[in-house]
């Protein structure tokens, strides 16, 4: 069997609030919409000399596509997504061009070069790695002329993996070890050209991420161990002499880009013991906490709370299962020890047994006790889509929030992305906050910002929320970019900017007088304002969806019932019957304070089917859900509340996403009719 590779995309989109110098225009909803990107396409032939080429278009966001086959035939229209077309070249090199349609309109292509050749693929040219994030991922990719894919046995019994030439194709192995990897290079010709390398298959042994950050608990319910997150028992050693080196194991403590984590090497028995003469009461407690990652050697471990009641010693161990090379999260009910007959009022250590015994490593954070108190702020609901800022773009000028394209010098996942339009020399962007900006603790103000190329000059100033004309700005401050496609940190001096005004306006132009083309030449991130308050663009929560939805944070077209200012806007689009939406939060839903869950929801429609589920943070097929809880609108363009029942809700599990379905099991077409907006969900 062969697959081609397949491309899961997620769409995170921001409003964006028109902006102009001679007046301010509401913009509708469907601009808020983008044009389709990543726009690609999988491409194969047929072996047999006739020519028969298959396009199947790739993109994201996208719900219909066009392909121009290049060869001066009739362009095919009305592709759906994942579907494929069929078409007979003669021998000769071609460009094809894709566009992909988004839901309001708005396009996008791109260039897929086509060769149809009858000769055998030569000058093959294969570079096979070991990926730098994923365990036992191997990536191959391959050149050669007159090829236009390749097909990879990766040796180990699998799938042969296709993808087309230039592009790579990926594989997980189950072991590590060295492989026989065979890649063979086909084009329309019946002849192939193949290389065989022997390689070998690395695993990953350590953390790439760190552990879910814990929730905000009120001081009173924890006694924190080990974690970040709260103060910890003082003075305890989490590396005592037990003679575990006897064993062959050992310890470290591991740093994982600042955030430190106990790493127990070749786990046989580790323990972590408190102060000399210090105990802790974890009687009133319910659960003793921690989160451990292994690769795949330790597939159990072991912790056991030990007891001193004035010099009697007494322990009681928990087993819990392990998933490999990702961090399992676990909780022990403080009744799994009592239950043994451990009395649990003077715990002075912990104990951690690994399975099998000095096999593996294991890396150990966030051990506490808790008990199921009020959750502090700092909780993830009400879920509402109000920003701390507003963004602007004027003249040319575009402003969007993104993901991070380059962590190299900067690791923040989401930062502001500047474009300078062919519109006017001043063409910029501008931030807007609710509050003043302070200047009492400085005047100097320093950015992250990457740039496409050293001498770049980015113009800052500030405004008042008078409106234009009669505005009034600071000066004009002018830093240059000294680094060309990198991030580096600029200064702008504002000595002697006028306390006495109020400042809710940040205005940023690139290259001031210039005019720009929006092209990659006048793109620029910027990120880590040192503002107060400081302006970074960290999301409070992402937004994806799948499979033919549509997810984004938009103005409020409707502000009879709801007067927030921004919604979440939902779209079912031409995909897959169950395509949807999902939003991720940084720390789990809290269910402890009851299990119903509602919602303000506009529907175009009475009789909408909207479908709630909560998941956990497995990546899937593996991940857990809730069950699937639907309430049905009754009102047609209007908001109303909607209800839904979690009773029964696994307390014990961390629910960090909610999915959302609008007419589950029904195809949606993108327009009006599967549009719906949602705010203020909440769980009470």
């Amino acid at each position: 069997m062969k697959k081609f590779i397949k491309h899961t995309f997620s769409l995170c989109l921001v409003a964006l609030i028109a902006f102009s110098c001679s007046q301010d225009e509401s913009t509708d909803y469907v601009d808020a919409i983008v044009a389709p990107s990543n726009v690609s396409a999988a491409v194969s032939v047929t072996q047999d000399n006739t020519g028969l080429v298959t396009i199947t278009p790739l993109a994201q966001g996208a719900v219909s596509y066009s392909i121009n086959f290049g060869d001066g035939s009739e362009i095919m229209e009305g592709i759906t997504p994942g579907e494929g077309a069929d078409h007979v070249y003669e021998e000769g090199t071609y460009d094809a061009t894709i566009t992909a349609y988004g839901l309001n309109g708005l396009s996008a292509t791109a260039a897929q070069n086509v060769v149809v050749s009858f000769k055998a693929p030569e000058n093959l040219a294969v570079t096979i790695e070991n990926d730098l994030a994923i365990s036992k991922q191997v990536n191959v990719t391959a050149t050669a002329d007159f090829a236009m894919f390749f097909e990879v046995d990766f040796g180990d019994g699998s799938d042969v993996v296709e993808a087309n030439i230039g592009e790579i194709a990926s594989h997980v192995y189950q072991d590590a070890g060295t492989y026989t990897i065979t890649v063979t290079a086909k084009g329309a010709a019946i002849e192939t050209t193949s290389y065989s390398e022997e390689f070998e298959v690395t695993a990953i042994v350590q953390p790439l991420a760190s552990a879910p950050m814990p929730r905000n608990r009120a001081a009173a319910d924890v006694i924190s161990i080990f974690s970040s997150a709260y103060d910890n028992v003082p003075d305890t050693n989490y590396f005592p002499d037990w003679a575990q080196g006897s064993q062959g194991s050992s310890w470290a403590m591991f740093n994982l880009a600042g955030d430190e984590m106990l790493q127990y090497i070749n786990l046989s028995y580790q323990g972590i013991a408190l102060a000399d003469g210090v105990t802790v009461d974890v009687s009133n407690m319910e659960y003793l906490h921690l989160d451990v990652w292994t690769a795949d050697e330790v597939t159990a471990i072991e912790t056991s709370l030990i007891n001193n009641a004035s010099g009697t010693v007494t322990e009681a161990p928990v087993t819990t299962n392990l998933n490999a090379n990702a961090w399992t999260s676990i909780e022990i009910p403080i009744s799994a020890y009592t239950d043994q007959g451990l009395t649990v009022s003077e715990i002075f250590q912990l104990k951690f047994v690994g399975t099998p015994w000095a096999a593996g490593t294991v890396f150990i954070d966030n051990i506490y006790f808790y008990k199921q108190g009020e959750v502090t702020s700092g909780g993830v609901t009400p879920l509402t889509f109000e920003t701390e800022f507003s963004l602007d773009a004027f003249d040319g000028g575009a402003t969007t929030v993104v993901a991070n394209p380059d962590t190299n010098g900067n690791t923040s996942s989401s930062v502001l992305e500047l474009v300078k339009g062919s519109g006017q020399p001043w063409a910029g962007s501008k931030i807007t906050i609710p509050t003043p900006f302070d200047f009492s603790g400085g005047t100097t103000v320093t950015a992250k910002v990457w740039s496409p190329r050293a001498g770049l000059n980015l113009l800052m100033k500030f405004e008042d929320a008078v409106p234009w004309p009669d505005v009034t700005g600071t000066a004009e401050v002018i830093t240059t970019t000294t680094v060309a496609n990198g991030w580096e940190t600029l200064s702008f001096d504002f000595t002697g900017i006028d306390m006495g005004i109020d400042w809710y306006n940040m205005v940023l132009i690139m290259d001031n007088g210039t005019q720009g083309d929006g092209s990659a030449n006048y793109t620029i991130y910027v990120d880590d304002i040192s503002t107060s308050p400081e302006l970074d663009f960290e999301p409070a929560f992402s937004l994806d969806a799948f499979d033919g939805g549509g997810t984004s944070v938009v103005s409020n077209p409707d502000t009879n019932g709801n007067t927030s200012g921004s919604v979440l806007q939902v779209v079912k689009g031409a995909g897959q019957p169950w395509a949807g939406s999902k939003i991720t939060v940084p720390m789990p839903f809290d269910f402890s304070g009851g299990t119903t869950v509602t919602a303000k929801v506009w529907s175009p429609r009475a009789g909408l089917n909207l479908l709630f589920k909560f998941e956990d943070a497995v990546p899937w097929p593996d991940v857990t859900g809730t069950a699937e809880i639907i309430a049905t609108s009754t009102v047609a363009n209007g908001w109303e509340t909607l209800t839904f029942d979690f009773s029964g809700i696994d307390m014990g599990i961390d629910w960090y996403n909610l999915v959302m379905i609008i007419d589950n099991g029904t195809q949606g077409d993108g327009s009006a009719n599967y549009t719906i907006y949602v705010d203020d969900i909440d769980i009470n």
